[in-house]
């Protein structure tokens, strides 16, 4: 009987991908989102292709100065991780966000690929 080895997750190189989303372009995100994406932001809630996901990286959107704070991570199969995580953020016209951040990642034969992201913006006066 063959058994294989459970993939394990490796928080830094999950967290280097998400860091990716914020900052990378459309060929970024289909090297790295799965062939379809459920996302969820105050103003979108649906599942996307990863062309049309893609489509979502132009410049206006961009990001600088990303700040990421790790608030858990599970692993409830071998092949699927989600991390939630506190992002602050400025966008490139100075303005800043932050938001509490959830993605899940499923892990495919050419590695880990976001199928979940969902984001909830918190009062930056606050924080």
């Amino acid at each position: 009987m063959t058994t294989t080895k459970p993939i394990t997750a490796n928080k830094q190189e999950l967290l280097d991908i998400e860091k990716g989303f914020w900052s990378g372009d459309s060929a970024y995100y289909e090297a790295n989102a799965d062939v379809e994406c459920l996302v969820a932001f105050p103003q979108m809630a649906q599942a996307m292709t990863n062309a049309d996901l893609a489509k979502t990286a132009t410049k206006p959107n961009r990001w600088r100065e990303l700040d990421i704070e790790l608030k858990g991570m599970v692993e409830p199969g071998s092949d699927i991780v989600m991390l939630t995580y506190e992002a602050r953020a400025t966008r490139d016209n100075g303005e800043p966000y932050t938001a509490l951040v959830s993605s899940g990642y499923v892990h495919r034969a050419d590695g880990w690929k976001m199928m979940f992201h969902a984001q909830t913006p918190l009062d930056t006066a606050q924080g």
